[in-house]
C-alpha cells in the first residue's frame, strides 16, 4: 500500500486530508510541522510521498522541501498552498517540489495530483551501469495523437537521463512531468485545438487512460486526425534538450507569463506551464507558438 507522510498543523485540515487519502486507499501518517516530518524520515520510516502544508511553525513547507532535496532527493513532495502563498509555492517548486494543490481545491485535485506524481515516479532502474557509459544520445520521434504513447516514451527518456546521471530520481520525475505536459499540450491544445476550458487538466486523461467522447470524436475527424507531434531529444553529459512541435495553428506566445511569475497559477493551463517553466532550466517557444524547446542542465 502507498504510504504518505502528511505535514499539517491544522487539526481541522488533518481530518479532512486524512479522510480524502484513506478513502483513496492510501496509508497515512500525520505530523504537525516540517521538523517532525524530517525526524520521521531520519528514523528510516518508508514513505512513497510527502504531502505538506506551506505555512507551519518551526519548519514550514518551503524549508521542508529544501531539506528533503538535500537529504532525501528521491522523495517526491507535494505542497498544499493557502491563499496568498503563490510566490512561496513557485519558490518551493523551484527548490524541488514535484507538485502543488491549492487548499481551496483539495477535494477536486489532491488525489489526482498525488496519482500523477506517483505515476511519474515509476521509472525502471535497469541498465544503469551501461547507461553510465553513454556520452550522447539522440532521439527523433514522429507521434500520432495517441496518449498511450506518452507513458513509455517518458519512462524511456527518464531512464536514459538517470543512467547518464543528468539528475537525481526526483529530477527525473520532474522532467518527465514537464515533458508529459508539453506533449499533451501539443496533442490536445495544438493538433486537436481543444480549448483549455474543456480540458480541465489533460494529465488526468493520461493517468485515467480515458478520453471523453467529444474529444475522441474530434480526434477522429480530418484534419485533426492527420496531424502529428514531433519530438527531438538530445541527451549529453551536460544537458537534455527536448523540442516538441505540433501541426496546429499555434498561439500568441506574448501572453506566456515570465518564469516564476505567480500569476501563472491562475491562468487556464497555468498548472502545466508552471511545471514546465519550473522543472526545466529553459523553456522557449517559436514565433507561431506550435513549438516549445525545453532544456534541463545537469544537476550541480
Amino acid at each position: 500500500m502507498t504510504r504518505i507522510l502528511v505535514a499539517e498543523d491544522s487539526a481541522t485540515q488533518i481530518v479532512h486530508i486524512r479522510g480524502l487519502l484513506q478513502e483513496a486507499g492510501f496509508e497515512v501518517e500525520v505530523v504537525k510541522n516540517g521538523r517532525e516530518a524530517v525526524m520521521q524520515l531520519e528514523q528510516g520510516n518508508a514513505y512513497d510521498l510527502v504531502l505538506t502544508d506551506m505555512m507551519m511553525p518551526e519548519m514550514d513547507g518551503l524549508q521542508l522541501v529544501k531539506a528533503i532535496r538535500v537529504h532525501y532527493s528521491g522523495m517526491p513532495v507535494i505542497l498544499m498552498t493557502g491563499q496568498g502563498t503563490d510566490a512561496l509555492a513557485v519558490e518551493a517548486l523551484e527548490e524541488g517540489a514535484a507538485g502543488y494543490v491549492p487548499k481551496s481545491q483539495l477535494n477536486d485535485r489532491l488525489i489526482r495530483e498525488i496519482q500523477q506524481v506517483l505515476h511519474s515516479a515509476k521509472v525502471v532502474e535497469s541498465y544503469a551501469t551501461l547507461l553510465d557509459c553513454l556520452r550522447k544520445n539522440e532521439f527523433v520521434f514522429e507521434l500520432t495523437n495517441d496518449i498511450s504513447l506518452i507513458d513509455p516514451l517518458t519512462d524511456l527518456l527518464e531512464q536514459m537521463m538517470g543512467g547518464m546521471n543528468l539528475c537525481d530520481s526526483n529530477g527525473r520525475i520532474r522532467c518527465g512531468m514537464a515533458l508529459e505536459h508539453a506533449l499533451l499540450n501539443a496533442i490536445f491544445r495544438g493538433n486537436l485545438e481543444i480549448p483549455a476550458s474543456q480540458l480541465c487538466d489533460s494529465r488526468d486523461l493520461l493517468v485515467e487512460g480515458e478520453i471523453p467522447p467529444e474529444i475522441a470524436k474530434r480526434a477522429a475527424q480530418s484534419p485533426y486526425c492527420d496531424r502529428k507531434v514531433f519530438l527531438d531529444v538530445v541527451l549529453t553529459q551536460e544537458e537534455a534538450t527536448f523540442v516538441v512541435r505540433d501541426e496546429g495553428k499555434g498561439f500568441d506566445t506574448s501572453r506566456v507569463p515570465k518564469p516564476g511569475h505567480p500569476d501563472v497559477l491562475e491562468r487556464e493551463g497555468g498548472h502545466g506551464l508552471l511545471l514546465m517553466q519550473t522543472f526545466m532550466d529553459e523553456v522557449t517557444y517559436n514565433e507561431t507558438g506550435n513549438q516549445v524547446v525545453m532544456v534541463k542542465r545537469r544537476d550541480a
